[in-house]
């Protein structure tokens, strides 16, 4: 990329339901910007493996579209029983598959790293992610929740990125050496 260029980066927050895509501008000097977010609603499919197919080519057909550079993706975190849990897990297979199959590198970053990296601390609510996607994004419209997970997803993307850039340590190294 050129470092001229602001960074395009997809954010995902996959669900069997609801899957939140978003995506940001990130230029060199930090500045972010929004230029899509939607709530892809795939729970009136008729079949569970026809929602996964509809994650994948409405994926596939926003990456065509936007261009983005590279795609984050938010890891699964423990649900309430284990069919919710397999049932995210593909919805998170299905976005991976689909992003991967665009050619981007796909990173992944926990439900508490990302909200550490949004809001400033790792256990802040829903409410409080909206709010602060609203603010650093600069939108004057309310943001859906689904939809602000997702842009919560590609900031801290972003923001750990430009941090590697920065110091020349990657995050994973970092991760190794605490």
């Amino acid at each position: 990329m050129d470092s001229a260029q602001p960074l395009r980066i997809l954010g995902i927050d996959p669900g069997s339901q609801r899957t939140g895509v978003g995506i940001i501008e990130a230029d060199a000097t930090g500045k972010l910007r929004c230029v899509f977010r939607a709530t892809l609603q795939v729970a009136g499919e008729e079949t569970f493996p026809l929602r996964l197919k509809r994650i994948y080519d409405e994926l596939w057909d926003i990456i065509g579209t936007h261009s983005p550079a590279e795609a984050a993706i938010e890891r699964v975190f423990m649900a309430k029983n284990a069919d919710s849990a397999l049932k995210l897990g593909q919805a998170r297979g299905a976005a991976i598959c689909a992003a991967v199959g665009c050619g981007l590198p796909v990173s992944e970053y926990a439900p508490n790293a990302i909200k550490q990296a949004v809001v400033g601390k790792g256990h802040a609510g829903k409410e409080q992610v909206q709010h602060m996607i609203g603010i650093l994004l600069n939108l004057r419209e309310p943001v859906q929740a689904d939809a602000a997970d997702a842009l919560a997803i590609a900031i801290t993307h972003a923001h750990l990125r430009a941090s590697e850039v920065r110091t020349g340590i990657s995050v994973a190294a970092w991760r190794r050496r605490r």
